[in-house]
């Protein structure tokens, strides 16, 4: 067991990756503490989490992070997994859809590990963990906000990683495909609305526990970009650098044909 008595804190916990994520740590040995906005499914999570801790919060309230933060106490791993898609074309998306796309998922995740992240480099070791997506890797019709926002967690993360290396703490990217979650039900759409349905891509992805196991052994080893999925989109990923011409013209064929 590699996470025995390593305190782990997890954002978007009540649900999807992020309860699969919590169950697998708790299991493997880890101190929990289980954040999101839902105190009940909180509890819910927590009620399979023995010695778990719940600390309910919007990640995007960032002026009272600092607090947040603080109440968690000293932390080994974090785990940047609260997040929002979104299911609508670039020309009917409106500018505050992306402020708040990039908000939840690039900012938050940015200012939570600033202020946990001295604490890890005082201490000498630690690790900070990104969920972000296959999406931020390659460019999808319709989710224009959320590759925008992936694509920044990745590039952060990796320029982060090359700056703290040095002082011993880790930093992992994790690169979910296809996984049967609410993501796509809670997407939101061109004027701010949830979208209420899933994707039947999504129902046809693997299970959050899945990605959990697949996520928690690449910590474990050390990897650096965790790709999870098993399904075409993952081709997807190793396309971008063999034939980006191709993949390009591949995502372009995704696009849904509108008359303007």
């Amino acid at each position: 067991m590699h996470f025995v008595g390593k305190t782990v804190w997890i954002t978007g916990a009540s649900s999807g990756i992020g309860a699969g994520l919590a169950r697998a740590f708790a299991a493997d040995g880890a101190h929990v503490i289980l954040s999101g906005r839902n105190a009940d499914a909180l509890a819910a999570v927590a009620a399979d989490c023995p010695g778990s801790r719940q600390l309910a919060f919007d990640t995007t309230d960032l002026a009272a992070l600092p607090d947040i933060a603080a109440a968690a106490g000293p932390v080994d791993i974090l785990v940047n997994n609260a997040g929002i898609s979104q299911r609508s074309l670039a020309l009917d998306t409106g500018f505050d859809v992306y402020r708040t796309v990039m908000e939840v998922d690039f900012f938050a995740p940015l200012r939570l590990t600033q202020l946990v992240l001295p604490a890890m480099v005082a201490r000498g070791s630690g690790g900070i963990v990104n969920i972000a997506s296959v999406a931020g890797k390659i460019g999808s019709p319709l989710r224009t906000g959320y590759c925008a926002a992936k694509h920044a967690l990745v590039g952060w993360s990796d320029a982060l990683r090359a700056e703290i290396a040095q002082y011993g703490v880790a930093v992992h990217v994790v690169c979910p495909g296809f996984v049967r979650t609410n993501v796509a039900t809670n997407a939101v759409q061109g004027d701010g609305s949830t979208r209420g349905r899933s994707d039947a891509d999504i129902e046809a992805g693997i299970s959050p526990e899945s990605a959990a196991a697949t996520i928690l052994s690449g910590i474990a080893a050390g990897t650096r970009e965790i790709l999870v999925g098993d399904g075409p989109e993952m081709g997807l990923v190793a396309l971008r650098g063999s034939d980006p011409g191709r993949l390009f013209d591949t995502m372009a064929g995704f696009a849904p044909v509108v008359a303007r």
